[in-house]
């Protein structure tokens, strides 16, 4: 029995998000897990990095499956080229350890999250990218960051679906860069709850058009109260950029 370890891009644009749902195969898991068990000729499951919501992107997603299989790995990217819809592609694929396990084994993610602040939206990248044609502060927007880094209950920023028994988890960096009216907020930590990035997001942005102040931040983390944070940002500007092992 093989461990093959996949990294894949997909466009998350028409997807109900990366993990397979019973009521419809339109996700990310469920389209590659056809493609493969046809293949294999056996009943191949995904094991992913994490989930996604709908509509979010990714850039390298990891996640591995066991096979019998004896298809070279250059074969079975070929297949899944041939046989995938062009929003989802794998990049590469390799033999790994028996023990490796792609969610299991994480050690950080980094998500990136986009935003054009300019006048018009961008006809080509506007599925890939928030639109707020708004000024925003950016200086101070990096000073809330600062709140965010290190280990914290980040209960105040994880949506009601959330079902993990710990809302602790650890920031390493948040870095905010902007070039000409677009804007990337990136975040690395060693996990994300349920809808986390996104109101992290949601809640800097608050900062960035002067509704919060850089200091509330810490009154928010120490509430633990999911409605004392800003609201929940566009899935579409969001990307997982890479995983960490």
């Amino acid at each position: 029995m093989r461990n093959l370890k996949m990294t894949i891009a997909y466009d998350g644009s028409k997807y109900k998000g990366w993990q397979k749902q019973k009521e419809n195969d339109l996700t990310i898991q469920g389209k590659i897990e056809a493609v493969l068990s046809k293949m294999a000729g056996e009943d191949i499951q995904l094991v992913g990095c994490g989930r996604t919501d709908s509509g979010v992107h990714a850039e390298n997603y990891i996640a591995n499956f066991h096979t019998k299989c004896s298809f070279s790995t250059d074969a079975m990217l070929t297949y899944l080229y041939e046989y995938l819809p062009e929003d989802i592609g794998v990049k590469s694929m390799e033999d790994v350890a028996e023990r490796f396990h792609a969610r299991y084994n994480v050690k950080s993610k980094t998500y990136v999250y986009r935003l054009n602040t300019n006048k018009f939206r961008n006809v080509f990248n506007r599925k890939y990218s928030y639109h707020l044609a708004e000024k925003l502060n950016i200086a101070e927007m990096r000073k809330a960051s600062e709140a965010l880094i290190g280990s914290h209950d980040f209960q105040s920023f994880v949506n009601s679906r959330n079902s993990d028994k710990s809302t602790v988890r650890t920031i390493y960096y948040l870095n905010i860069n902007e070039n000409d009216g677009l804007v990337e907020i990136e975040v690395n930590g060693d996990g994300f709850l349920w809808n986390m990035v996104r109101v992290i997001v949601g809640t800097i942005l608050e900062v960035g058009k002067g509704n919060l102040k850089p200091t509330d931040i810490e009154k928010i983390l120490n509430e633990k109260k999911r409605w004392e944070a800003g609201p929940l940002a566009q899935a579409k500007g969001l990307f997982i950029r890479d995983v960490q092992y």
